[in-house]
């Protein structure tokens, strides 16, 4: 069986990688290959995690140079001979042009029920203070396509997180992550994986 190549954008620790990746080994993925983790800076700790679980990884970063930052990027997407691209905690905002060119094939996961608390400026800690800010009762989080819109593109999965009594965001950040990121993402991967195989 032809198995999705899937390249996975980090900027961090890469604790949604983790979870991908041991779906992945305990064969819930069964239609897609993790064959590239891809972070927007060098020394962050997914870069460790892709190597524990022997993936190869390269870092792109866009300080390096902002007008190649893309086609470095592309580069790297067509040597791993990828076909569909996660964004699990990828901090930079890809281009509409790239976006388009991927239409169908980026997916991302955000920590929140979309359309609240999403777009521009609403990502990591953000999105949990201005959930507690304005006294929702329920949070959660969303796998959806990625476009030229933030946090605009169609909705794969979500999954609903209950705000609890002394909630702080960072408290609120790790409860959504093991309860809805970690379980939503890697079944959101297989689907979208089977799809682009024609299954």
């Amino acid at each position: 069986m032809r198995k999705t190549r899937i390249a996975v954008f980090v900027s961090g620790g890469g604790t949604n990688l983790e979870a991908i990746l041991k779906e992945a080994e305990a064969g819930r993925i069964p239609h897609g290959e993790i064959a590239l983790v891809l972070a927007s800076k060098p020394g962050v700790y997914a870069l460790e995690r892709a190597k524990n679980h022997g993936i190869p990884s390269v870092a792109v970063s866009r300080k390096d140079d902002p007008d190649t930052f893309e086609s470095r990027i592309s580069e790297a997407l067509a040597e791993y001979r990828i076909d569909m691209i996660v964004l699990a905690g990828f901090l930079s905002i890809l281009s509409a042009d790239f976006t388009d060119r991927w239409d169908g094939r980026i997916i991302n996961v955000h920590p929140s029920l979309i359309p609240s608390f999403c777009g521009k400026g609403f990502y990591g800690l953000k999105v949990h203070e201005a959930a507690l800010s304005y006294g929702v009762k329920v949070t959660g989080a969303t796998v959806h396509f990625v476009n030229s819109v933030p946090d605009g593109g169609k909705i794969i999965l979500q999954k609903a997180v209950y705000i609890e009594d002394g909630d702080t965001p960072e408290i609120l950040q790790r409860r959504v992550m093991e309860q809805a990121e970690w379980e939503i993402l890697p079944r959101a991967v297989e689907l979208v994986a089977a799809s682009l195989c024609g299954e």
